[in-house]
């Protein structure tokens, strides 16, 4: 009973905690810069803010970067044209325009609003005038830069990059794009980012050669190792848990007592949440703490299941990335919406290479601060281990379905997932237990499968150029057809994040819209199998024209307008991105389409109120607004996006 007691007072605490975090959202502080804008006020006057740059500024293709400025009270994220030359530490005096967040226009797209919040940010500042005040000596910033740009210049960008990221962690460490794509797809992310294996193998090499030391010198070598660590990737939550659970462990350890793995990660998961909740939220710690469970509870019962149909070392072998795999199953798909079907294949290719490439790695980066003349040398031999690593992961990036887009599930799916796995793979639980595992899992992979090849129409709205950007995705049967107002890099970015996470590897096919040609035609061509574009300033499809696949089709209405009509599994939608589209309707410049059922409209901007008379007299099934704000008097099957956000149906 006292334990029970115990037990049921750390969850009621936990929950007393954590409930806030899950339910409302973060909130700035009184002081905080985003407390000068006014409630439902996007932007204010020129402020002024001084502070010191939390890390250095991200850099982009178009010269521009970010950099998070940390204020006395809260934070703001600077957005400076062109990028200057800054650093971390440094104090700086930013003069701009303060702005909210824009949020995400819809839930599986990355908005700055949901990026910043996870960061306790509410505010941003186009800046118009920078004045460096102190550029104060940062060590540890310096250290890490130094390690990072050695061994790039040692074995070049994606080598050296990787060598890199094994000892800083990618978070602190740019890697190219395709190869944290391909790590991706085959599985191993992981190897990427700092986490307890990085830990586990600086610690090893570390008290091996301390193990005659009595206990204060194993504890003193150890935890010097652990702050190092610490210093290097910086205080990441997936960090900070690995190095928390090592440190309880070898106190555990070095008092005799004998270390129960479940029970100290219990312990850190709950010192970590009731010092931040706001952990509780983050992907990186959500993944960690997962592997590590997975690890602790299935690893062992999996190699034994395995040793009865493999040899003894390949059981071994496959067991752990099984576990690993199987933990964060649930995650990888709430989050994420893709499976890397080759992750555990690719993870038993990769172990012999991990090791002893972490290992050198940091032996690399100790030569990079002390010896930099011999880096050349001992970098060599590394190089070669760090290519064949990420051979590894292109081969299995390049197989065949390598990262299946599965959709991002609903959390209720999720958790019917979890549940089934964790009946069906965790030990000491009964045969009725594990008889329900089975009927879970069906349970949720049938309503997933019913919502990914249903009939739907999705419009995402957000601010943008003239009237908005506007993204339309039809989805018939599993297959999907996009049509983009815009053409730019941001609804390119969108459409790929949207169709990946509503399952669709590639759509059929995308119509532009746009009077301006794609800045980066081969980002929408890696979207659709075909992508048709305005030419020579006129709409894409002329007058009578259709672009279609089975059930999805859409046709030109007019030869001076880009209306459209958009069927989606025989549902039809009359498409008037433009007033010129609504004012060639009203003059009969339209061509009618034949439709069984009224058809549903869409229009890309707001009427003024003589247009939405005319449109309330027209037999129309459905109305859609890219609009800020209702039409007055609208009825109730006109429905609006806002300023930013989506309008969403199933046929």
């Amino acid at each position: 009973w006292p334990g029970l007691l115990l037990l049921a007072s750390v969850a009621a605490l936990l929950l007393a905690l954590l409930l806030p975090v899950l339910v409302a959202p973060p909130r700035p502080a009184a002081a905080d810069p985003a407390a000068a804008l006014a409630p439902g006020e996007r932007t204010a006057a020129e402020v002024v803010l001084a502070g010191r740059l939390a890390a250095d500024p991200r850099a982009f293709a178009d010269g521009s970067c970010r950099a998070l400025l940390q204020l006395p009270v809260g934070a703001s994220e600077l957005q400076l044209q062109p990028c200057p030359d800054l650093q971390e530490g440094w104090r700086v005096r930013a003069t701009g325009v303060l702005r909210r967040p824009l949020p995400a226009p819809h839930p599986l797209l990355a908005g700055p609003a949901e990026r910043l919040g996870r960061q306790g940010v509410f505010s941003q500042l186009r800046v118009t005038r920078l004045t460096i005040l102190a550029r104060p000596a940062t060590p540890i910033a310096d250290l890490r830069r130094a390690i990072a740009q050695r061994l790039i210049a040692a074995a070049g960008p994606e080598r050296g990059g990787l060598l890199a990221a094994l000892v800083l962690g990618s978070a602190v460490v740019p890697l190219p794009a395709a190869l944290t794509a391909a790590y991706r797809a085959a599985g191993l992310s992981h190897a990427l980012a700092a986490s307890g294996f990085h830990l586990t193998v600086l610690l090893g090499a570390v008290l091996l050669p301390a193990r005659q030391l009595p206990v204060p010198g194993r504890l003193a070598a150890a935890g010097a190792a652990m702050v190092l660590f610490l210093l290097l990737a910086g205080p990441q939550p997936s960090v900070l848990r690995a190095v928390l659970m090592a440190a309880l462990a070898l106190l555990v350890r070095e008092s005799g007592r004998r270390v129960r793995p479940l029970p100290l990660l219990a312990l850190t998961v709950v010192l970590m949440l009731v010092w931040r909740p706001a952990w509780l939220l983050d992907v990186g710690f959500q993944l960690s703490v997962a592997a590590t469970a997975g690890l602790m509870l299935m690893a062992g019962p999996l190699q034994r299941t395995l040793e009865g149909r493999l040899p003894h070392w390949l059981a071994g072998a496959t067991a752990v990335p099984l576990a690993a795999s199987l933990a964060t199953l649930p995650l990888q798909l709430l989050h994420f919406g893709a499976l890397p079907l080759y992750a555990v294949p690719a993870n038993m290719a990769a172990a012999p290479l991990l090791t002893p490439l972490t290992l050198g790695a940091m032996a690399a980066a100790v030569v990079a601060v002390l010896l930099p003349a011999l880096l050349p040398l001992l970098v060599l031999p590394l190089a070669w281990l760090a290519q064949a690593l990420t051979a590894v992961a292109a081969v299995t990036a390049g197989l065949p379905m390598a990262q299946w887009q599965t959709g991002r599930p609903q959390p209720l799916l999720v958790l019917c997932l979890a549940f089934a796995l964790g009946l069906g793979l965790l030990p000491g639980l009964g045969r009725r237990w594990r008889r329900a595992a089975p009927l879970l899992l069906a349970l949720a992979v049938a309503l997933h499968l019913g919502q990914l090849t249903g009939d739907a129409l999705l419009l995402v709205h957000q601010p943008g150029a003239g009237a908005g950007r506007d993204l339309l995705l039809a989805r018939h049967h599993g297959r999907a057809a996009l049509i983009a107002s815009h053409a730019d890099a941001i609804s390119c970015r969108q459409a790929s994040q949207l169709t990946a996470a509503l399952g669709v590897s590639r759509a059929d096919w995308a119509l532009l819209l746009d009077p301006l040609p794609a800045a980066d035609a081969s980002c929408w061509q890696r979207q659709a199998g075909l992508v048709l574009a305005n030419g020579h300033g006129g709409p894409p499809l002329q007058l009578g024209q259709q672009l279609a696949s089975p059930g999805l089709a859409a046709t030109a209405l007019s030869a001076d307008s880009h209306a459209l009509a958009l069927e989606v599994g025989g549902r039809p939608w009359l498409l008037l991105p433009d007033r010129q589209a609504l004012l060639a309707w009203q003059g009969g410049a339209v061509a009618e389409f034949s439709a069984s059922t009224p058809p549903g409209l869409w229009l890309g901007f707001r009427p003024r109120p003589r247009e939405a008379a005319w449109l309330r007299s027209r037999s129309l099934a459905q109305v859609w607004l890219s609009a800020g704000t209702p039409v007055p008097a609208s009825p109730h099957h006109w429905r609006v996006t806002g300023e930013s956000g989506f309008l969403h149906t199933a046929h």
